[in-house]
């Protein structure tokens, strides 16, 4: 199955340099190339794309704004958010997987990352990498915002399964790694994972992290073991 990728930064010369990688590969194609975010939103619809590799800053409508659009659009569900960006370290890649997006990555990343990490999100997994990365995830969604005040009270609809296994997740273990931990197979990792984000309202893994951090359920500084 080929994976469909619509390309939106602001930038022409990054889109070509990029459409020249994806379109070698043979599992995956370029659809469409996007300067802003309305662009985005009007492509992701028109094009059916799988996976939208999206700028933060953009002109008319930023890439936050853009996510969130794409989020809120049914007809868009099924739909990932790859965000690559120049300011890893900046508050703004927190609102963006607060407002949808499956993960993100540096402008600087090697050819064969961010290949692996179009085919990550595609398959529904959270890229949430670099551990410096994760860490400055932690403290910004540790710290309250607007809307996640009864967080708490909506874990409650899980059962012990499903918290264990969204805990695992958020600690930045694959669904193998959570499996070889809790003796059962990927799959019913895979399916415990999948209950709780129907129960959460989560759209992928990644949001699974935000909601799981936010609530208090992994707390900043908590390691893999």
């Amino acid at each position: 199955m080929t994976i469909r990728v619509l390309l939106a930064d602001d930038q022409a010369l990054l889109r070509g340099t990029f459409r020249l990688l994806i379109d070698t590969q043979p599992d995956m194609e370029v659809v469409a190339e996007a300067s802003n975010g309305r662009e985005a939103l009007e492509l992701a619809r028109s094009q059916r794309a799988d996976v939208v590799v999206m700028d933060i800053r953009m002109p008319e409508v930023d890439g936050i704004e853009a996510i969130r659009l794409i989020g809120q659009d049914e007809d868009l569900a099924g739909v990932k958010v790859l965000v690559l960006t120049t300011f890893e370290m900046d508050e703004f890649v927190v609102q963006a997987l607060r407002a949808g997006a499956s993960g993100f990555l540096g402008k600087g990343v090697e050819p064969a990352q961010l290949l692996d990490a179009i085919r990550l999100v595609a398959a529904d997994e959270a890229l949430l990498s670099p551990a410096a990365t994760k860490g400055l995830i932690a403290r910004f969604l540790a710290q309250p915002s607007p809307g996640n005040l009864a967080g708490g009270e909506r874990l409650s609809t899980l059962t012990p399964r499903e918290r264990e296994v969204m805990t695992l997740v958020a600690t930045g273990l694959s669904n193998d790694e959570i499996a070889e931990r809790l003796f059962v197979t990927p799959v019913t990792v895979k399916t415990h994972a999948n209950r709780a984000m129907a129960k959460l309202g989560a759209r992928d893994r990644a949001q699974l992290v935000v909601i799981a951090y936010e609530t208090g359920l992994v707390r900043a500084g908590e390691e893999r073991a």
